[in-house]
C-alpha cells in the first residue's frame, strides 16, 4: 500500500547511484530476450487487444472450472487461441519497421487465422478422427491442417521464444523422417494424438499453469511485491551490506509468487540495485546479487515456475509432494547467496542503513501483513489437498481479489478523521471503485499475455516428446550415455548438466524441462537415481541457464539496471549461485536431501549440516570470514563445506572438522593481529 512505486524510487536515486532506467532495461531485454519484443498498440486497437487477453483468461477459467470438454477439445482450442494471440502481439522480426504503433500486417492476420482454424478443425472433427484411430484414415483436409498447424505453431514459437527450441523440435521431426517414419504417421502422432503437440506439457499448461499464472497476476496486483521489499528492508536493511541482503530475502519471497527470473530481477532490482550501489557494492556485484536471487525464485515453493506442475505429472506424484521436496534445496540456494553477500560486505566494510531510517518490521507486518493471506491460503489448501490443484489456484485467486479490494477500501475509513467532506468522499470512493475494476481486468490481461510464451513452448516441447515416443530415440540416448558413463553415475550427471545448460540458453524453463525430462531424466533413472531426484536435477540445471553466460537473461536485466558489464555480471551471478551447481549433485547421489527414504531426525541433521556446509563453501569461495583466507585454507574450507552438504555421518564429521579448523585458525590470526 505504499505510495512510492519502483519506478519512482529508481528515478529518484538515478543521480547519485548511476543506475539504468526502465527504458535501458527494456532495450537490453528486447535485444536478448525474444519474449520482450512485442508490438505496440494505442487507442481503439489497444482496447481491443486488452479485452482479447482478458477474455482469454476468463475462457481459461471457464474451460477448467465449468466446461465439461474432452482433453483433445480443451487442448486444441487452447493452442488455437495462443497462436492467434501470438501473431497479434509478436512481429516477424525485431527490426523497428515492424514496431510501428497499431501495425498489424495482413500476413500475420492470415497466419493467425489459418493456424487457429487448423486446431479448431480438429475440435470440430475430433469424434471422427478418434474413431478412425490410425494414420491411414486421415483425409486430405486432415493432413493439410496437421502439417500447416505444426508449421505455424513452430513459427509462432520462434517469434515468442526464439530459434533454439524450434531448431531442436525441427531436428527431432527430421530424425523421425530419417528413421523411416511416414509423413502420415508423423502428422497423426504429433497433431491428432495426446502424445504430441496436445500432449502432457500443453495439458498441464492449459489447466494448472494457466490458473496459477492468473493467481500470480491477481496477487501482484495487491502490491505484495512492494510489501516483500519493504518488510525485507526493515528486517535486514540495517545489517552489514543490508541492501544486498534485502535483495536476497525479497527475491525469495517474490519467488513464492512468480517463477519468472527476469520479471523478478526487473521488479525488485529497480529498488534493490540502486540501494546496493549506494551502499558501496560494485555494479557487477549488485546486478549479480539480484539476478542470482531472482533466478532462485523459480525453485522456491509453492509456485516454482511452471515446471513443477509438469514434474508432478511426469513423476506421477501430487504437486504438493514436489513442493515439499524442493524446500531444503531452495533454502540452501538462498542461504548460499545470503552468506556470500554477508562475507562480501564484511570484506569491503560495507555498512547497512541506519535503524532510525527503517520502519519497525512488526508494526509494518501488523499493518500490511494481510497482503500475504492469499499466498498462505494457497499453501494451506494445497498442503491438505482440500481440492484439486486447479481449483485451489482459483480459490486463492478469489482471496487475492478480496485482498486487492481491501487496499482500496481501507482509506475510506479515515475520511471523517481527515476532515474530508461527504461529496468529496463519494468522488474518492467512485474513483477507487473504478480503480478496483481496472486492477481486476489489468490482472486478467497480464495473465493472458504471460500465458503465450509458456503455452507455445509447452506445445512445441510436446513435439519433441512425441518424436521420442514414436521413434524410440530416448532409449537410444539412454543406451549411449549409459555405455559412455559405465558404472560412473557422476559422468552421466555431468553430461546431463551440460545438456540442460546448453539447451536452457534462450529456451523457456518449462520447455527446457520438458525436453530434458523426456530425453535425459530417463538416463539418470536408468543409472539408479530415484525419479524425483532425476527430474529435480534436470529442472535445476535448466533454471541456472538464466544466469550462466553467454546467454544469461536475468544477469543481463540486472546489468541493465546496475549499468554494469553483462558478461561480468553473469560470471559473478554464477559464482553467487554456486549452490545451484552443487546441490543437485548432492540430492541425485543422496536423495535424503529431498526427504526420500528418510526419517524426521535425519532431516533435522541434514538441514543443520547443510547450512554449516554452505557457510564453509561460501567462506572458501569468497576468501574471507574474520579476515583474509589464504588459498590453501580456502580449498580446505570448500572441501569441508561440500562434505557437510553431502548427507552422511562420516562426511559430516570430516567436513565439520575441516570447516572448524579454518574458522579456529581465523580466530587465532585475528587475536594475534589485535595483540600485535
Amino acid at each position: 500500500m505504499s505510495d512510492i512505486s519502483n519506478n519512482d524510487i529508481l528515478q529518484d536515486q538515478q543521480t547519485d547511484t548511476s543506475v539504468g532506467t526502465m527504458e535501458d532495461v527494456k532495450a537490453v531485454m528486447e535485444k536478448y530476450d525474444r519474449e520482450s519484443f512485442t508490438r505496440t498498440y494505442d487507442g481503439v486497437w489497444k482496447k481491443i487487444t486488452h479485452w482479447a487477453f482478458v477474455l482469454f483468461s476468463l475462457y481459461a477459467v471457464y474451460m477448467n472450472l465449468v466446461a465439461n470438454w474432452g482433453e483433445r477439445e480443451r487442448r486444441a482450442s487452447f493452442v488455437a487461441l495462443l497462436i492467434m494471440m501470438a501473431f497479434t502481439l509478436y512481429p516477424v522480426s525485431r527490426k523497428e519497421k515492424f514496431r510501428k504503433i497499431n501495425f498489424l500486417p495482413v500476413y500475420d492476420i492470415v497466419l493467425g487465422v489459418i493456424g487457429s482454424v487448423c486446431y479448431f478443425w480438429f475440435v470440430a472433427n475430433v469424434a471422427r478422427i478418434v474413431d478412425v484411430a490410425r494414420p491411414s484414415g486421415l483425409t486430405f483436409m486432415d493432413m493439410f491442417c496437421g502439417i500447416v498447424g505444426i508449421l505455424i505453431l513452430l513459427e509462432a514459437t520462434r517469434r515468442v521464444t526464439g530459434w533454439p527450441i524450434v531448431i531442436v523440435a525441427s531436428a527431432f521431426i527430421l530424425f523421425a523422417f530419417l528413421s523411416g517414419v511416414s509423413l502420415r504417421k508423423i502428422v497423426f502422432q504429433l497433431f491428432y494424438t495426446l502424445n504430441g503437440v496436445l500432449g502432457t506439457p500443453i495439458g498441464v499448461c492449459s489447466t494448472f499453469i494457466v490458473l496459477f499464472i492468473i493467481f500470480g497476476s491477481f496477487l501482484e496486483a495487491t502490491g505484495v511485491a512492494d510489501f516483500f521489499i519493504r518488510i525485507s528492508n526493515s528486517l535486514v536493511g540495517w545489517a552489514s551490506g543490508g541492501p544486498a541482503k534485502v535483495a536476497v530475502i525479497a527475491s525469495a519471497f517474490e519467488g513464492m509468487v512468480s517463477g519468472s527470473s527476469v520479471a523478478n530481477t526487473v521488479g525488485s532490482g529497480s529498488v534493490t540495485i540502486p540501494m546496493m550501489k549506494k551502499t558501496g557494492y560494485k555494479p557487477e556485484f549488485a546486478g549479480a546479487v539480484e539476478a542470482a536471487a531472482s533466478t532462485g525464485g523459480q525453485i522456491m515453493p509453492p509456485i516454482m515456475g511452471a515446471a513443477a506442475f509438469l514434474m508432478a505429472e511426469f513423476v506421477g506424484v501430487p504437486y504438493a509432494q514436489v513442493a515439499v521436496r524442493a524446500i531444503l534445496p531452495a533454502a540452501l540456494y538462498f542461504a548460499g547467496i545470503f552468506i556470500m553477500v554477508h562475507l562480501e560486505a564484511k570484506k569491503s566494510n560495507l555498512a547497512g542503513i541506519p535503524r532510525s531510517e527503517l520502519p519497525d518490521p512488526w508494526r509494518m507486518f501488523l499493518k500490511e501483513g494481510y497482503l500475504i493471506i492469499p499466498l498462505v491460503f494457497l499453501i494451506v489448501i494445497l498442503g491438505i489437498s482440500w481440492k484439486t490443484t486447479a481449483t485451489c489456484a482459483m480459490y486463492a485467486a478469489v482471496v487475492a481479489i478480496i485482498v486487492g479490494a481491501i487496499n482500496h477500501i481501507i482509506p475510506w475509513f479515515g475520511f471523517k478523521k481527515r476532515g474530508i467532506a461527504n461529496a468529496e468522499a463519494k468522488k474518492i470512493i467512485k474513483a477507487d471503485c473504478i480503480g478496483m475494476g481496472n486492477d481486476f481486468f489489468n490482472a486478467l490481461e497480464g495473465a493472458g499475455r504471460n500465458c503465450i510464451s509458456v503455452g507455445l513452448a509447452c506445445a512445441t516441447a510436446g513435439i519433441i516428446a512425441g518424436v521420442v515416443t514414436m521413434t524410440g530415440i530416448g532409449q537410444i540416448l539412454i543406451t549411449g550415455i549409459v555405455k559412455l558413463a559405465g558404472d560412473y553415475t557422476i559422468i552421466a550427471l555431468f553430461l546431463t548438466m551440460l545438456a540442460c545448460i546448453v539447451l536452457g540458453m534462450g529456451v523457456p524453463t518449462t520447455a527446457n524441462y520438458v525436453i530434458m525430462a523426456t530425453t535425459c531424466a530417463p538416463i539418470l533413472i536408468k543409472m539408479g537415481i530415484p525419479d524425483i531426484a532425476a527430474h529435480m536435477f534436470v529442472f535445476y540445471f535448466g533454471i541456472v541457464a538464466d544466469i550462466t553466460p553467454p546467454v544469461a537473461l536475468a544477469a543481463y536485466a540486472g546489468a541493465a539496471i546496475a549499468k554494469s558489464n553483462p558478461m561480468k555480471t553473469g560470471i559473478t551471478a554464477t559464482k553467487l549461485a554456486i549452490a545451484a551447481f552443487i546441490v543437485p549433485y548432492i540430492f541425485a547421489l543422496s536423495p535424503s536431501m529431498l526427504f526420500v527414504d528418510t526419517v524426521w531426525y535425519d532431516v533435522v541433521l541434514i538441514c543443520i549440516t547443510s547450512i554449516i556446509g554452505m557457510f564453509g563453501l561460501s567462506m572458501g569461495l569468497e576468501g574471507y570470514t574474520l579476515g583474509h583466507i589464504d588459498i590453501p585454507f580456502r580449498i580446505v574450507s570448500v572441501v569441508g563445506g561440500l562434505l557437510l552438504i553431502y548427507p552422511g555421518l562420516v562426511t559430516d564429521f570430516i567436513g565439520l572438522a575441516l570447516v572448524s579448523f579454518v574458522v579456529v585458525r581465523q580466530l587465532i590470526r585475528k587475536r594475534s593481529s589485535k595483540a600485535a
